[in-house]
């Protein structure tokens, strides 16, 4: 197998190649130098040949020579051979010509081309230059339009944005733009950036602020509301359950049985109120953390707010807004704190609470310095504890709050007090003395409803007939509906008030004593000596007999109020006075009784000389024992009021005729006399027992004694002890000594000696009784 031919590359075929290359080819985005490798390794074969060419003419003239001498010998070869040679010399001279000339042709396009490839090499790089510029300027542009919307983001509200967004910016990865000097510039600014985020988020709270102050007012107006609702359907379930009578507002069993419902204060119908501001600047703060200088601002400006409440002085007439400005800032602080985590502690909101309801309880109290009007305390008290009901509904404290108001309890127990006791004094000096009627079966009710008596008087004045004269007059019937018109009012100011029964309890004793005892009794004990007429009196131990009887029944009907109070047992000492009121009203009627009886005894025509004795008694005493049991029996009282009357009567009646016998009015007198006096005693006395009260003969019996004893002349009996102990005993040695001593100067102005003789007997008498009882005389 012959050898294998190296390929020959001719310059012509080179030059063809050459003109093939496109180097830059403006459709492809690189350059053709791929495609001069194999032209270069054609010139670089060529030039192995011309090398080797070289080398073999080297070895051809170095073989002259020998090349001669085998040709001589080889002469005819040698020619053939040398033409051979001359052939191929000829062909490598001219080989060695084109390469020389190929190989300036590839000298100048190498440089041609090595010229495109720097050119090409330096457009790449400043293609690769203008790529990273604009790559730069790009992300300068991204900072740019981050920090640009920064500020509509602010301007928008969008804080946590703007915030996440300059974090992003200084969070941003490492690249040539974070060597920059506008890099270093922009994150020189973000604090500006932060601060003017950090005073728009504030601004933003603070308005909110201000707006939350503009409705605290109508929050607390909802939340009041809808404690008066609850409070209205508790009040009407404890109406029908007994069992729940003790427990108020918000006590365990109300919570349990409550029914809640979703609706806010904060959140309603009527009212939204949006936290997020708030949230926001909280959390915007968190953040850059500035929590607790936002914590401190937050607390000067609500406690600026709170300051701002109360104005001064203090309208009594806005106490209901500020009330639901009060309760509303609260409502709105409970929920902040609840919904804030650690933003505020309960610490800073007690110190507003107890700041702000220390200021408020202080001006109220100032505003009702000069309050005297029972009507506008109440109202006063019930604004606050609704207030009080409703900040416990929100867990905040109101022991502050319930002393106060038991503070104003005492004001307006006295003002109250001061109310009824005109009220009563008008009552008892406008009464009429005339006792009630009732024409119809529903106004002997409404009367009965009113008036506390006993059961077995109002079973009996159910049972009597109609038209019903009652026993008592208009002013026991009025004070009776103004005692329960007292009460209500007493208890409607603790109503929804915790915590005060004792001292309640005592308040109601004193007020009602002092009330009934003060200015009932006492007005009626003094309006007794301005009474003129015995009707009117008698109606009045009526009503006083009723007062008495009320007094249990009112400590009953109190007892059994104060049960569903959890308050103890009502004790009053009024129905002293009315006993006492009442013995004075009684001893008016003797007095009255007695004042006309002095007309009669005017009328008595005594000869305290007379020279006989009468056996029939004087002619005045029919006509006053006539009068006497007429008036007497017709007084509408009791019996024992009535004997109690007769009695009276009865001891005035022997008062004067012991007048009569002892009184300075008669300076002498005869047996005769005194026969005639006990006679009239003794008519009195059948008359008594005519009318069966016999008992009332024993006031005569000291006359009846005295008169028997000079009469049948035992005075030396009564100077024996014994037989006057026994016999003897109701007559007053002074008493007996001035008759005696009377009869003792009829007899010594007595002409006649019988007379005289008489006379000196009976001075002697009063003389040995004065020595006898000494003591007893003075």
């Amino acid at each position: 197998m012959p050898p294998r031919r190296r390929p020959v590359h001719t310059v012509d075929s080179i030059d063809q190649q050459l003109q093939q290359i496109h180097l830059l080819d403006p459709s492809s985005s690189s350059e053709n130098l791929e495609q001069l490798g194999p032209i270069i390794n054609q010139i670089y074969s060529n030039r192995q040949q011309e090398a080797y060419l070289r080398n073999l003419q080297a070895l051809v003239e170095a073989k002259d020579s020998e090349i001669e001498r085998i040709c001589t010998e080889n002469y005819q070869e040698f020619i053939s051979s040398v033409s051979t040679l001359f052939t191929v010399k000829s062909y490598t001279t001219s080989l060695r010509d084109k390469i020389d000339t190929l190989d300036a042709s590839v000298a100048q396009v190498g440089k041609g081309v090595l010229e495109k490839k720097k050119a090409l090499l330096q457009s790449k790089k400043t293609a690769a230059n203008l790529d990273e510029a604009i790559d730069t300027l790009q992300a300068c542009l991204k900072v740019l339009d981050v920090v640009n919307r920064v500020g509509d983001m602010i301007r928008e509200g969008k804080y946590w944005s703007a915030l996440r967004s300059l974090e992003d910016i200084q969070n941003m990865p490492s690249t040539s733009l974070s060597q920059t000097p506008f890099y270093q510039h922009l994150l020189s600014s973000l604090p500006s950036l932060r601060t003017q985020i950090q005073d728009a988020v504030i601004a933003s709270m603070k308005q909110w602020l201000l707006e939350i102050r503009n409705v605290s007012g109508q929050v607390g107006q909802l939340a009041l509301e809808a404690m008066e609702i609850r409070s209205r359907k508790w009040r009407s379930k404890r109406e029908k359950d007994s069992l729940l009578r003790l427990s108020r507002v918000g006590s365990a069993v109300e919570m349990v049985a409550h029914e809640r419902t979703d609706t806010s204060p904060l959140d309603n119908d009527k009212l939204q109120v949006d936290f997020k501001p708030l949230y926001q600047c909280i959390h915007i703060y968190t953040s850059l953390d500035s929590l607790e200088v936002l914590r401190k601002s937050y607390q000067g400006d609500r406690k600026a707010q709170s300051d701002l409440i109360l104005p001064s002085p203090f309208p009594l007439s806005s106490l209901v807004s500020l009330t639901q400005e009060v309760c509303g800032f609260f409502i709105i602080e409970s929920h902040v704190l609840q919904t804030t985590g650690n933003f505020r502690s309960e610490r800073e909101v007690e110190e507003l609470y107890e700041a702000l309801l220390t200021r408020f309880t202080s001006s109220i109290q100032s505003t009702l310095t000069d309050q005297t009007e029972p009507d506008t305390l109440l109202k006063v008290k019930e604004c606050l504890v609704s207030l009080i009901m409703t900040l416990e509904s929100y867990s905040y404290p109101t022991h502050a709050l319930n002393s106060f108001v038991l503070l104003m309890f005492q004001k307006y127990s006295t003002s109250l007090e001061s109310q009824f006791s005109r009220r009563f004094e008008n009552i008892v000096l406008q009464d009429d003395g005339i006792a009630m009627e009732a024409g119809t079966a529903s106004e002997r009710d409404t009367i009965l409803g009113v008036v506390w008596i006993s059961p077995a008087e109002q079973e009996r004045l159910m049972e009597a007939s109609l038209p019903l004269v009652l026993p008592w007059s208009q002013s026991f019937y009025l004070c009776c509906q103004d005692i329960r018109l007292f009460v209500q009012k007493f208890y409607q100011f603790i109503e929804g008030v915790s915590q005060h029964h004792g001292s309640i309890d005592d308040f109601l004793n004193k007020s009602l004593d002092k009330l009934l005892t003060n200015h009932i009794s006492e007005n009626i004990s003094k309006r007794l000596f301005s009474i003129p007429t015995l009707s009117q009196v008698a109606q009045v131990v009526s009503d006083l007999e009723h007062f008495q009887a009320a007094s249990p029944e009112l400590e009953r009907s109190l007892t059994t109020l104060r049960s569903t109070q959890r308050g103890g047992t009502i004790r009053l000492g009024s129905a002293t006075s009315f006993g006492n009121t009442q013995t004075r009203a009684i001893t008016r009627i003797t007095g009255l009784i007695a004042s006309k009886l002095d007309d009669f005894f005017e009328l008595a025509e005594y000869d305290w000389t007379p020279s006989r004795r009468e056996n029939m008694p004087s002619m005045y005493l029919y006509e006053l024992v006539n009068w006497l049991t007429t008036v007497v029996d017709s007084l509408i009282i009791k019996n024992e009021y009535i004997d109690q009357a007769y009695a009276g009567a009865v001891a005035y009646i022997a008062e004067c005729l012991q007048n009569f016998l002892i009184g300075p009015n008669v300076n002498a007198m005869n047996e005769n006399a005194v026969s005639n006096i006990l006679v009239d005693i003794g008519f009195l006395q059948d008359e008594f027992n005519r009318i069966g009260r016999r008992h009332l003969n024993e006031v005569f019996a000291e006359l009846r004694a005295m008169a028997s004893i000079v009469l049948n002349d035992n005075v030396q009996d009564y100077l024996l002890p014994q037989v006057r102990k026994t016999t003897y005993g109701m007559i007053k040695p002074k008493r007996l000594q001035t008759l005696l001593e009377k009869l003792a100067k009829y007899g010594s102005s007595c002409r006649d000696g019988p007379s005289r003789e008489l006379g000196e007997k009976r001075r002697k008498e009063a003389d040995a009784v004065g020595r006898v009882f000494p003591g007893e005389n003075r």
